[in-house]
């Protein structure tokens, strides 16, 4: 290593004899040289392991593809076999049920000896007229195949090899097929059908991405289900009509092998997509079979990229070491005279840096000064507008009581003189000893006092000022506090209030008074809209979105134009005449809304109108609700 060491730095020494050493451009030029080296060994290590790889997968593939051979050649004998039988002949020639009975079970015993899935006779036309499965609740026997190529092989002398869904029962199989000839002259065709399920699950059991597809690229069997009947490049139209007139697989659309699995170039390689992972394989494939069958074996090239990895960055880390002790032998020696030269430097600095703490120290103390004056006053700024905030806000309460309290009265009015009427009239049946009616008229001042008490109690509450107290509220008790509050604006106007309960009842957190301020705003603004047009309606719904709650009021009028939208919530903007509104109740609405942690919108939705939204988060239910 000594030696080595030495050698680079009279190399160094040797590439600038004149002038001195500049160690970024040395770094970079080493550094450069480093990573070539290290992707040089990665390439030549990441070929050498993907060969052997594939050499390892090229054996196991050979495994696999001779059992199959071998479960595909120990029945290719048993349909000629069977088409040597008399039984089977003579049930072709006479027709007979007796016949008949003979040939199913003699059929039936065939397949439990060979253990094939079926055995059955077909006569010239393709009607199956003896099945192993005769006494089963679907049979064979009784069905035409003469669609099929196995049997079209067959009957014109050639050995017939088939897979493909069967039609009759749904479940895929490999057939094998041979021609009968009786010794009347009449012709039929003995079939074998033999399962792959067995061969398909040890594939799975492997832990190998197995498949197998047929001479069209079909995946008919695979480790992994997904891949199953998926074609490995699109099918062209007259393969697929080839496929679909023999019904090869049950008219299942075979769509291209893309999710999950993707096929590289020219097939011999491949990218899995896996839980959002994306890994690199190649493809190793070996013909089984004498259908054209391809059987391939996919071979992850993750150990192959680490183990080239390892080896490329132990040679680029070897010769950055090398690189490293050579440089630190040449700069050994400058260090020591810099090191002297810095000394002295540092000294002077470090002078120059005491007197700029200090410096810096005094401004720190003159802003920190300044900062919390500041802080003082933003609090008081910020206390200041609370109190504007709620003032106003109070304000818009009495401003709306206000320009109803002429509806009030007539809200009142009509209960007193019904209250003074009956009072006269329950001193004129008492008098007269009528004691039910009295009690009768009694009950009616007791409902007349209760409603003028809840309107009371009601404005009270709505005109109380204070500061606001988040705790659940009941969206349709709030909904209908304000319903009566904007009862003599609704009879004025003539309008039409449609509200949806909600079910189940929602609450939402916020304060009482101030969300009922926010619908009575909302809900005259919407009257307002709608008193001089021949549609006067509004509609009220609430409903859950996740943890907040949402309630909309939507009027029948002509919609926030273009030019109101931009300033809805500006104070003093108001579209309506002068004297009839200062345009504060929107803006108040969004403050009291924005207070209350939730969130205040205006929009024209589909159909017309326009629509108020106020979204808040969404309080507990009792017990009593969830039930």
């Amino acid at each position: 290593m000594h030696g080595i060491t030495t050698a680079v730095g009279r190399i160094l020494d040797r590439a600038a004899p004149k002038r001195p050493l500049e160690p970024l451009k040395w770094g970079v030029a080493a550094a450069l040289a480093c990573l070539l080296l290290g992707l040089l060994v990665h390439q030549a290590v990441f070929s050498s392991q993907l060969d052997e790889q594939r050499r390892a997968a090229t054996r196991r593939l050979e495994s696999y593809a001779l059992s199959l051979q071998a479960l595909l050649d120990r029945n290719e004998a048993l349909p000629a076999l069977l088409a040597l039988e008399p039984r089977l002949g003579l049930l072709l020639d006479e027709r007979a049920p007796a016949a008949r009975d003979t040939a199913n079970r003699y059929l039936q015993d065939v397949a439990a000896a060979a253990k094939v899935s079926a055995a059955y006779l077909m006569n010239a036309e393709g009607l199956t007229v003896a099945a192993s499965n005769w006494d089963q609740a679907i049979s064979f026997v009784g069905q035409n195949y003469r669609f099929r190529p196995y049997f079209q092989q067959a009957v014109v002398g050639k050995f017939g090899r088939f897979y493909g869904v069967g039609v009759t029962t749904g479940e895929p199989g490999y057939f094998l097929t041979s021609r009968l000839r009786t010794p009347a002259g009449r012709l039929g065709v003995a079939a074998v059908k033999l399962n792959l399920d067995p061969f398909e699950d040890a594939m799975e059991q492997s832990g190998e991405p197995l498949l197998l597809s047929d001479r069209d690229g079909v995946v008919f069997l695979s480790a992994v289900p997904h891949w199953k009947y998926r074609v490995l490049a699109p099918l062209s139209h007259a393969t697929r009509a080839r496929i679909e007139q023999a019904r090869q697989y049950g008219g299942l659309p075979l769509p291209p092998l893309r999710e999950g699995l993707a096929l590289g170039a020219g097939g011999s390689e491949a990218r899995l997509l896996h839980e959002g992972a994306e890994r690199n394989f190649s493809i190793v494939t070996q013909p089984v079979g004498q259908l054209g069958w391809r059987m391939m074996l996919l071979v992850d090239q993750g150990d192959a990229h680490r183990a080239a990895l390892v080896s490329g960055s132990a040679a680029a880390l070897a010769a950055a070491v090398l690189f490293g002790i050579a440089m630190h032998l040449r700069l050994n020696r400058q260090r020591h005279e810099e090191r002297v030269a810095a000394e002295a430097r540092l000294r002077d600095v470090h002078q120059q840096l005491e007197h700029r703490i200090a410096e810096r120290t005094a401004a720190l103390t003159t802003a920190n000064l300044s900062l919390e004056q500041k802080v003082a006053e933003l609090e008081r700024t910020e206390a200041i507008l609370r109190q504007t905030r709620d003032s106003a806000v109070q304000a818009g309460k009495l401003a709306v009581l206000g320009q109803m309290s002429a509806g009030m009265s007539h809200e009142l009015n009509q209960p007193l003189a019904a209250l003074h009427t009956l009072s006269d009239n329950a001193i004129q049946l008492l008098a007269q000893q009528r004691v039910d009616e009295t009690r009768e008229n009694l009950a009616l001042i007791s409902q007349l006092a209760a409603r003028m008490g809840r309107i009371v109690r009601q404005l009270k509450s709505f005109a109380r000022k204070g500061p606001a107290h988040l705790e659940p509220v009941n969206v349709a008790d709030a909904v209908d506090q304000a319903l009566l509050i904007v009862e003599p604006r609704r009879s004025e106007a003539d309008a039409t209030i449609d509200v949806e309960p909600p079910q189940p009842p929602l609450r939402v957190r916020a304060d009482a008074t101030r969300l009922v301020q926010v619908l009575v705003n909302l809900i005259r603004n919407g009257l307002d809209e709608v008193a001089t047009l021949d549609d006067r309606r509004l509609s009220i719904r609430a409903q859950a979105q996740g943890d907040r709650i949402a309630i909309r009021i939507r009027d029948s009028g002509p919609g926030l134009s273009a030019q109101v939208l931009p300033h809805l919530f500006e104070p003093f903007y108001t579209t309506k005449p002068v004297g009839q509104g200062l345009g504060l109740g929107l803006a108040l609405s969004h403050a009291i809304v924005q207070g209350l942690g939730g969130r205040l919108e205006g929009r024209n939705p589909d159909g017309g109108g326009a629509e108020f939204t106020v979204t808040l988060d969404a309080a507990p239910l009792p017990k009593d609700d969830r039930a």
